[in-house]
């Protein structure tokens, strides 16, 4: 049996929900969805469909990739739902807009929370494209990718592989690209 405590997000429509995979032995997985415990029998079939199976009663799931890695539209009993798994970079520009869709991006990328730099990809003077990932952080043993989520170019990078950072300190100063109708 593998016991793991794996915590994320995911946003269905409007509604966000906290989940934890709680444990997991073979097929048979425990998790708890907004502090319900739920067993459910899970077994992926092939071209994406998964099969479940919960208090008794049987399900097949259609799970579509949609853009971006963390962008699903799951098919179910002839409903269709879009998911969006949050990562801490997600969940923490969320909490910075209180809230709102809006994914402007900042023109200076500040630590989401107290990390260590792993990884930088980008230099002063390199050009970047909305997706394009700039850095690795590490916080409680869990690695996040940044990524930008609009046309820039890199002015200043003020931490190197390796640093320890303080929540909200700055990271890596961006010059953003005008819109074509500015």
């Amino acid at each position: 049996m593998l016991n793991v405590k794996c915590d994320m997000e995911i946003q269905v429509g409007n509604k966000t929900l906290e989940v934890t995979l709680l444990s997991k032995e073979g097929n048979q997985v425990k998790i708890d969805i907004d502090g319900k415990v739920y067993d459910v029998d899970v077994a992926m079939l092939q071209n994406g469909t998964c099969s479940l199976i919960y208090d008794g009663n049987s399900y097949n799931a259609e799970l579509i990739r949609e853009t971006g890695e963390k962008h699903y539209r799951v098919n179910l009993n002839y409903s269709t739902y879009q998911i969006d798994m949050l990562d801490s970079q997600a969940k923490y520009m969320k909490m910075r807009r209180g809230g709102s869709s809006d994914s402007t991006q900042a023109d200076v990328i500040t630590a989401p929370m107290p990390c260590k730099i792993v990884k930088l990809y980008a230099k002063p003077g390199d050009t970047l494209k909305e997706g394009d990932t700039v850095l690795t952080m590490e916080a409680m043993k869990m690695q996040s990718n940044y990524k930008v989520s609009a046309p820039c170019k890199v002015k200043e990078i003020l931490v190197n592989e390796g640093d320890s950072v303080r929540v909200e300190q700055a990271l890596i100063k961006l010059e953003l690209k005008k819109k074509d109708n500015e």
